[in-house]
């Protein structure tokens, strides 16, 4: 039986201060409306939320609809979640944290919200691989997701008349051209350990299987079996970037691609705004990353960047309903698409944004996979793993780092697996 708050109660109480600012915000408001609150996890996004807030509430008259946009939201969740403070509806992102908070029972099942019927499988797909143990109903709305493979300047791409790669030895044959006619194809910011993630992500979506670390759980498999290629692929990247790429930033990155020092940026493009508030004028799209010599296993690295889950405890599911109805029409979709960049979750005839145009098939044809971190537990600090990897220059480099994600991933996960594989004593037959 699942017990909630079982996960949070090691959590530290940071940011209960500003949990206790949050708390309270009724469920009655001017005039006996419904007041449906909302935290959400996007700070980026504060100025768009604020919009769609102002125009629910324009719009509508029996409910009030009161976004909270805080820092570090998802710590101010879990504090709230262990005062049993919740609000009506999350905006949080598909990752470890999703799952946890639907492992601890914190999350509503939904699958009779008929706005579902217009989410991408794919996405929903994404959201079920999430789960710890296979669960019956739906538990979130996708609403927007990102990418992540390679950016280019598509000005110098044409300069020079280079073909976009489709396979890993094409790949490394342009970066060869490139740096045959004297430019640099990468530039890298590790020195922001979490950069280290973005081609460790997209490489491994096209080489190792999407549930990898639910395999790995049930004891069917190793990290060391499946991550080699992966870990060796990302490694021959360093070959075609700057000098000590661990002496710079993810600023520093941005900032020389916008400045054509590099190429190609093999980044999210969550990295679009920060390239051109240094050139406005650069001239950017994107190509999935080839990871592998047959083009048609490769796959475009996307996940749920934001979704939505209505908390079990909440007594207003009509009225949140309706939020996510207002939500998810489609000139509101848009309006966040332009404002942050991103792809749409729900099918229609969306306007992407221009860097997007070398992964638009992919994206209509909903062939993706999550990013692999998106499963890893925040304290084995995978994304310094990879860096200290990269750092490693000894013969048995390779080797080691291997050995250590399996040990940690143990280490880390251990009363997990223990739950999962007790589940699959009690399930044999479950998938």
């Amino acid at each position: 039986m699942k017990r909630k708050k079982a996960v949070l109660a090691g959590l530290a109480l940071t940011g209960a201060a500003s949990a206790a600012a949050l708390a309270g915000c009724g469920s009655e408001g001017d005039n006996g409306k419904v007041v449906v609150e909302m935290v959400q996890y996007k700070q980026e996004a504060v100025k768009v939320f604020e919009e769609l807030e102002k125009k629910f509430n324009e719009t509508h008259d029996d409910i009030e609809l009161r976004i909270d946009s805080p820092n570090d939201a998802v710590t101010i969740l879990k504090t709230r979640f262990i005062r049993e403070d919740y609000p009506d509806i999350i905006g949080i992102g598909g990752d470890i944290n999703y799952s946890n908070f639907l492992d601890s029972d914190l999350l509503m099942d939904i699958s009779d919200y008929e706005g579902l019927q217009d989410i991408k499988q794919s996405y929903l797909d994404i959201d079920k691989e999430l789960e710890f143990i296979p669960e019956d109903g739906t538990y979130a709305v996708p609403y927007v997701a990102n990418a992540a493979g390679v950016l280019y300047n598509r000005d110098l791409f044409e300069e020079h008349g280079w073909e976009i790669p489709t396979t890993w030895s094409e790949f490394l044959s342009l970066c060869d051209e490139i740096q045959a006619e004297g430019l640099q194809p990468f530039f890298f910011g590790f020195k922001d350990v979490w950069t280290c993630l973005a081609p460790w992500n997209a490489i491994s979506v096209d080489l190792a299987p999407s549930d990898l670390c639910a395999q790995v759980n049930r004891g069917e498999t190793t990290f060391t079996d499946n991550y080699r290629e992966v870990a060796e692929k990302t490694r021959k990247l360093l070959d075609y970037g700057q000098d000590d790429p661990f002496a710079y930033s993810y600023n520093d990155a941005c900032t020389a691609f916008a400045r054509g020092e590099a190429v190609m940026y093999p980044i999210g493009s969550y990295a679009v705004p920060q390239i051109k508030s240094v050139n406005p004028d650069i001239n950017i799209d994107s190509f999935v990353f080839p990871a592998s010599d047959t083009a048609e296993e490769n796959v475009l690295n996307s996940g749920n960047d934001l979704q939505f889950s209505v908390m079990k405890e909440s007594e207003n599911k009509e009225a949140a309903y309706e939020v996510l109805d207002f939500l998810l029409e489609d000139e509101n979709v848009q309006m966040y698409l332009d404002d942050q960049n991103a792809v749409p979750c729900k099918e229609g005839d969306f306007v992407l944004p221009s860097m997007l145009d070398g992964m638009k098939t992919y994206i209509d044809e909903g062939k993706v996979a999550d990013y692999q971190d998106h499963h890893y537990p925040s304290e084995m600090s995978v994304d310094a793993m990879i860096q200290t990897y990269l750092l490693d220059n000894s013969e048995n480099a390779t080797d080691t780092f291997l050995e250590k994600f399996d040990t940690n991933w143990a280490r880390y996960n251990r009363d997990l697996i223990r739950k999962v594989q007790d589940y699959q004593k009690e399930n044999p037959d479950a998938e």
